[in-house]
Formats: C-alpha cells, sequence, structure tokens
C-alpha cells in the first residue's frame, strides 16, 4: 500500500460543446461501423449526460492547482508500462479520465509522434489544450483535441498504434464495448492500456454512509456507483478480442483531514455519483451522519480519515501473427509425469 497526503484545495460551456459533439457525429469514419457483434448496451446505469456535467465541474474546481498527487502516481503507473515495450506508437489516442496528466507525465515515452487526446467535456479538453507544459519532448509530438465518447469512439479501424485510458471508462454504460471499440480502432499489434477504480474503492465510506442512511433514513439507497471487480477484468480483455491479456492491482491510500474532504476531492476529480437511479437529494443530517461515522470507525491519532482506491491496470493486445500464440490442445510430447520422474516430487 502506499500514502499520499492530498494538498488541494461553474457554468459550463454547453452551446460550444453541443457543437462539437455535433460535428463528430457528422463524422461517417466511426470505427464501430462494421459492426464487429458490437452493440450498445441495453441496460443503462450511468447519467453520461450528468457524468460529463461533473466533468466540466471539476475542470472549474481544480483552478490553477492541476496536479494531484493520487492521479499522478496512477498515471505514472500506466505510463511506465511503455517503457516495457520494445516497439514505439507513432499514433496514441489518450482517452479521458486523465488527459491532463497524461500529456503533462508523458516525457517522451512510447515513441510517441501524433498523439490525439479525447474527453467527453468540452471545458476539460480546452484545458489540455490550453496548458503551457515545459516539456521539450513534448513539444515534438503533434498533439491534436477532440469532444468525444467512449462509448462511440470517433475514430477510424487499424488507425491507431496505442489506446491509453486513464482512469475513465469504468464510468461507461457499456465497457466491454467501448474495449471493443478501442480494439477496432488499433492497427495490429496494437496496445490497449487502460486503468479503472475497482471495487474496493472507497470501502470506508461505503460502510459510513450505509451506517448512516439506516441510522437516521431507515433503509439505504445507492449513494457509490458499484465498479468492475479484478476477477473481472482478465474477462473484459478477452471478450472484447485482445491477446495477451494482463491485469494487475494496487491500492492506494489517501489521507484526508475529513470525510468532507474526501467528497471535495471526489468532486474535483469528477468521481462523484453518477447513477441513474440515484436519489437526488442527500439529507444535510444524513451527511453529516455519514461524515461523523466515518471518523469514528476509521479515523487515525492524528485526526485525519483514509480513504483506499483500488486501481485495476489492464493492458491487451490487438491480434498479429508475430505474437506467441498457445500450442493446440493435445500438442505436447512431454507427460508431467516423465517430468515427475525425470525431477522427482519437489512438493514435499
Amino acid at each position: 500500500m502506499r500514502g499520499f497526503n492530498l494538498f488541494q484545495r461553474s457554468s459550463s460551456l454547453w452551446r460550444r460543446e453541443r457543437n462539437a459533439l455535433r460535428s463528430i457525429s457528422s463524422s461517417r469514419s466511426f470505427c464501430t461501423e462494421n459492426g464487429d457483434g458490437l452493440q450498445s448496451s441495453r441496460v443503462k446505469i450511468f447519467d453520461r449526460d450528468l457524468k460529463r456535467k461533473q466533468r466540466d465541474r471539476a475542470r472549474w474546481l481544480m483552478g490553477q492547482t492541476q496536479n494531484d498527487s493520487f492521479v499522478d502516481a496512477v498515471v505514472e503507473n500506466v505510463l511506465d508500462r511503455l517503457e516495457d515495450c520494445k516497439k514505439s506508437f507513432p499514433t496514441t489516442l489518450c482517452l479521458g479520465g486523465s488527459i491532463l496528466p497524461i500529456k503533462r507525465l508523458l516525457r517522451g515515452r512510447g515513441g510517441i509522434e501524433k498523439l490525439i487526446m479525447m474527453d467527453t467535456s468540452y471545458d476539460m479538453v480546452k484545458l489540455c489544450k490550453d496548458a503551457e507544459l515545459d516539456d521539450a519532448q513534448n513539444e515534438k509530438i503533434e498533439t491534436s483535441f477532440i469532444v468525444g465518447d467512449e462509448e462511440f469512439l470517433p475514430v477510424k479501424e487499424n488507425s491507431l498504434d496505442l489506446v491509453i485510458s486513464c482512469l475513465g471508462l469504468h464510468w461507461t454504460n457499456d465497457l466491454p464495448g467501448a474495449m471493443i471499440q478501442s480494439r477496432l480502432a488499433l492497427k495490429p499489434d496494437g496496445l490497449f492500456l487502460g486503468a479503472i477504480l475497482g471495487g474496493e474503492t472507497l470501502k470506508e465510506l461505503r460502510i459510513a454512509c450505509t451506517v448512516a442512511q439506516m441510522e437516521r433514513e431507515g433503509g439505504i439507497s445507492p449513494r457509490i456507483s458499484p465498479l468492475a471487480q479484478v476477477r473481472d477484468a482478465g474477462n473484459l480483455l478477452t471478450r472484447a478480442g485482445f491477446t495477451l491479456p494482463g491485469v494487475d492491482v494496487d491500492e492506494y491510500v489517501v489521507k484526508y483531514q475529513s470525510a468532507l474532504e474526501l467528497i471535495e476531492h471526489l468532486r474535483t476529480m469528477g468521481e462523484t455519483n453518477a447513477l441513474l437511479q440515484r436519489n437526488k437529494i442527500l439529507k444535510r443530517e444524513t451527511a453529516l451522519a455519514t461524515a461523523a461515522i466515518y471518523q469514528s470507525m476509521f479515523g487515525a491519532e492524528d485526526g485525519t480519515v483514509p480513504a483506499t482506491y483500488q486501481v485495476i491496470y489492464m493492458t491487451g493486445w490487438k491480434e498479429h501473427e508475430s505474437q506467441p500464440k498457445a500450442k493446440r490442445r493435445g500438442s505436447a510430447t512431454v507427460s508431467f509425469m516423465d517430468i515427475k520422474k525425470q525431477f522427482g516430487n519437489t512438493g514435499s
């Protein structure tokens, strides 16, 4: 586990964003056009319009403080994987979630020549575009910016070498479909790098909120969104058609002065509740009870409260003939019994 002390601590431009989205929607180069068994999810869990508004609000809450210790740590972990690859990725798409930290921390990794930054929020895209970064290596990269939705990628098939999604895909209604679109957009032997929040994220807040609602309201309503479990990540990559899937998980414990500061940080990250079936009214006494229970159950001796973030990292490649492949079942020439006889029983 790693501990981080975070120190940080609107009206949205909807007309321009709507026009930008319309201009993208008029394109006929979507990577979903050939119908590779891809369908939009019929079950709608999240309010995507609300999530876009939350992303807009997050941009303004950031103000001039654009660095976040937790987000930077996750981004560095994702980008470190590029250093393990011997090949370069000339054309790269960066999906919404943490596009500004990725642009800031890229530092020439991956041999990227053309970088496309995409987010559902016009304000977040504009922030990334206008950010002045002191990095000579990034200045050599041809960077473009688009407003788009991960559920409907406005990208041609077989046009990208790398797709990066950091802390964004867990808000999609059709996560497998979004990952399938990413695979379709990749060239053969292209790489997908993803990081999503896992099911153990904010477990302390879930417990405190549940207890407070039971005490004050006599029942519970969904306040924190459902998230993927670690066991599901490998299946997601396989279902999306990626080869050589890789999954690992990390937990980050961030310390806050109070539960209210935690909520403020979630608002700044754009990670607040966007469930369609949410209760839109949170009673003041329930909120105060949640903060008090949180402090009582999880507070440290120094007065701070911890919050756990579970991050699931996913790596997958688009199929290519040069990639190693598993041998056909039954093609082995040596039996395990022969190996056991030769080397003995090492289990004793």
